[in-house]
C-alpha cells in the first residue's frame, strides 16, 4: 500500500495534522516511538488560532472545558513593580475563542488521539522508530522497526517530519539548522497545588538580575516556574530535587504544593535551512525551535499542520499542481522568524543579569507604560502571512486571519467555521456580489470546491435565493464591522482561514479568483478572457 501521507511523530502537531487529512479523506499513516501520550506537561499555553485549528478537527468543544482564560502577565522590575503589561484581549474575540489560554498537553494529545480513532483511513505504528528514509520514483519509502527490532518499509505520497527538535528525517536529510543567537538554560517545575497558598492572581515575569523567573497559572490545580540558571551553574546539579524545593521555596510555600515534574531545558532558537526536501516535509520543533517567552512553540508547530494540510488535500485530491506545497516554507519560514524575534526580545527583557542594565530597563519600559506607549496585547506580536498563496501588497486584509462570527443555522447559533466545510470561501454580506463573478470566474470556483457564503445581517429577504449559495444571519457585529474596516464588499478565505485577499468591486473579485487559480493550477488562466460583469441570472446556477 501507498499511502497519500506518512506522519513521524503523533505529538500534538502531527495528531493535529493526521486529523486535518482522515477529514480532507486521505488515506495515512501515523508512528510514533511511544505507545501512548508522554504523560507530562510541556507546552502549557495556547492562542485562539490553534484553538480555531481544533476545531477544525473536530475537537475544540470537547477540548475548551479542559483549558482555563490565560488572566494576562505582568513584568516586574528590580524593585518588584510592574514594568510591562499583557492583557487578555476582551470580547469580541475576533476569532470567536479566548485569545490565549492555559492547557495540560497530555490531555490535548489523548483528545486528537481519541478523536483519529474514529477513522478507519488511519492506520497506527506505535512503538516503532524510523530507521531509513530512501525517495523512490516519487514515493518516499520509511523504514522503521519495533522494540524487538523487526522492520517495516511504508510508502507514501508524502511524509510529514513531526518528530521533534532531535528529528531523525531533519539529520537523515542533512537539513542543517541556523542559529538565531539564543542558548539560555532554565529550569521548569511544574507542580499541583494540593492546599489553600497565596499566590499571584497573574501570570509573573520576575525580571530580576538576581535570578530572573517566570509564573504561569495552568488550569485547575497546575501552575508553572520557570527559573533561570545563572551562568557557570551545573544544568545536572541544579536539577536535583533538593535544589528544586530551595527554589520553589522563594516563591510559594512548598508543603502546599506537589511537584509534577521538574527538568532543566536548554531555551534557543533555530530554523531548520529548508523545510521541504521532494516528498518530505518538516513540521514543528522539527523546522524550528524559539524560547517560551512568547507562549508560541507548540502553536507555531500546529499552524504548520494547518498549513500544510490543506494543500496536500488540494494536490492530492488532483485540484492544485504539486508547485504549491512549495508555499508552505515561504509562508510559514518568515512567519515562524518574525515570532522568534518577538520572544527572543521578551526572553532578554526577562533575563536580563546586569543590574544597572536592569535598571534602565525598568526605566524605559515603565516610562513607556505611564504614557500609553506600551504594546499590551500580545497576540499583536503574531504577524500575518506576507508571501505565498495570499493577495498581499493588492488588497486590504491579504493575509490576515479571517474573523469567526457567531451564526444562526436551522434555528441554533454556532461558530461560522462548524457550519461551513474546509474549502476556499467568497464571504459577502449580500447575494449581490456573487453576480459579480464571471463564467470563468464561476467555472473556477467550481474545480476547486469553492463555496460562496452571505453572512446577512437579518433574516429577510429569503424568498427566491440563489441555487448554490450557503446563507447565515449573523449574531453579532464582527463580520460586518471587520468588512467596513477592509472597506470591501468580499472577500476570498482560503481553507485554513487567512484571508487570499478583498474585493470592493466586480473587477477586483474577479482579479481575485484569477490570481488564487495562478497559486494552484500553474497561471493555467492564461489565455482566459479578462475578468467582466457577469449577469444576474448567471448567480442563480452558482
Amino acid at each position: 500500500m501507498t499511502y497519500d501521507v506518512i506522519i513521524l511523530g503523533l505529538g500534538p502537531v502531527g495528531a493535529t495534522l493526521a486529523n486535518l487529512l482522515v477529514g480532507q479523506g486521505l488515506r495515512i499513516a501515523v508512528v510514533d516511538q511511544r505507545e501512548d501520550v508522554y504523560d507530562k506537561p510541556r507546552a502549557i499555553t495556547l492562542d485562539h488560532e490553534v484553538m480555531r485549528i481544533m476545531q477544525a478537527c473536530g475537537v475544540a468543544h470537547d477540548f475548551a472545558p479542559m483549558t482555563a482564560p490565560h488572566p494576562g502577565t505582568h513584568y516586574l522590575g528590580v524593585d518588584g513593580q510592574i514594568i510591562k503589561i499583557f492583557d487578555p484581549l476582551p470580547p469580541p474575540f475576533p476569532l470567536g475563542w479566548a485569545p490565549n489560554a492555559t492547557f495540560v498537553q497530555p490531555q490535548l494529545e489523548r483528545v486528537l488521539r481519541e478523536r483519529l480513532q474514529h477513522f478507519a483511513s488511519c492506520d497506527w505504528f506505535l512503538g516503532y522508530s524510523a530507521n531509513r528514509l530512501v525517495h523512490a520514483k516519487g514515493v518516499a519509502e520509511l523504514t522503521v522497526h519495533d522494540a524487538n527490532g523487526r522492520d517495516r518499509i511504508l510508502c507514501g505520497r508524502y511524509v510529514a517530519a513531526c518528530d521533534g527538535a532531535n528529528s531523525f528525517v531533519r539529520k537523515n536529510l542533512g537539513i542543517g539548522l541556523e542559529d538565531l543567537d539564543f542558548d539560555e538554560w532554565w529550569m521548569v517545575v511544574d507542580v499541583n497545588v494540593r492546599a489553600p497558598v497565596a499566590l499571584p492572581a497573574k501570570c509573573i515575569q520576575y525580571c530580576w538580575p538576581s535570578r530572573p523567573a517566570t509564573f504561569i497559572l495552568g488550569p485547575g490545580t497546575l501552575r508553572r516556574w520557570e527559573i533561570k540558571l545563572l551562568p557557570g551553574e551545573d544544568p545536572e546539579a541544579f536539577a536535583q530535587a533538593e535544589n528544586v524545593v530551595a527554589q520553589l521555596s522563594r516563591f510559594v510555600d512548598t508543603s502546599a504544593v506537589e511537584v509534577w515534574r521538574s527538568a532543566v531545558y536548554r531555551f534557543h532558537a533555530v530554523l531548520a535551512e529548508r523545510w521541504r526536501d521532494r516528498e518530505v516535509f518538516l513540521l514543528g520543533d522539527a523546522a524550528h525551535q524559539t524560547p517560551p517567552f512568547l507562549g508560541q512553540g507548540m502553536c507555531a508547530g500546529i499552524r504548520d499542520a494547518a498549513n500544510v494540510a490543506w494543500k496536500l488535500a488540494l494536490v492530492l485530491g488532483g485540484d492544485a499542481h504539486d508547485g504549491l506545497l512549495d508555499s508552505y516554507e515561504r509562508e510559514r519560514k518568515p512567519h515562524v522568524r518574525a515570532v522568534v524575534a518577538a520572544a527572543k526580545d521578551f526572553g532578554q527583557i526577562i533575563g536580563e543579569l546586569d543590574p544597572a542594565a536592569a535598571c534602565l530597563r525598568d526605566q524605559k519600559l515603565r516610562g513607556q507604560l505611564e504614557r500609553g506607549e506600551a504594546e499590551t496585547v500580545r497576540q499583536r506580536y503574531v504577524p500575518d502571512l506576507k508571501a505565498g498563496v495570499v493577495d498581499a501588497g493588492s488588497s486590504p486584509g491579504a493575509g490576515r486571519l479571517f474573523v469567526q462570527p457567531r451564526c444562526m443555522s436551522a434555528g441554533k447559533v454556532g461558530l461560522l467555521d462548524d457550519l461551513v466545510p474546509p474549502r476556499f470561501l467568497i464571504v459577502a454580506e449580500s447575494h449581490d456580489v456573487a453576480s459579480w463573478l464571471t463564467d470563468w470566474s464561476r467555472s473556477v470556483w467550481r474545480r476547486i470546491h469553492g463555496e460562496f457564503v452571505v453572512l446577512a445581517e437579518d433574516d429577510t429577504k429569503t424568498k427566491d435565493w440563489p441555487v448554490g449559495i450557503m446563507r447565515f444571519v449573523r449574531e453579532d457585529r464582527l463580520f460586518g464591522d471587520w468588512l467596513k474596516g477592509l472597506g470591501a464588499q468580499a472577500v476570498v478565505v482560503r481553507p485554513d482561514r487567512y484571508v487570499f485577499g478583498s474585493a470592493d468591486d466586480a473587477a477586483s473579485l474577479n482579479r481575485l479568483v484569477e490570481r488564487a487559480s495562478d497559486a494552484l493550477f500553474e497561471s493555467c488562466s492564461s489565455g482566459a478572457p479578462a475578468p467582466a460583469q457577469a449577469t444576474s441570472d448567471d448567480c442563480a446556477a452558482f
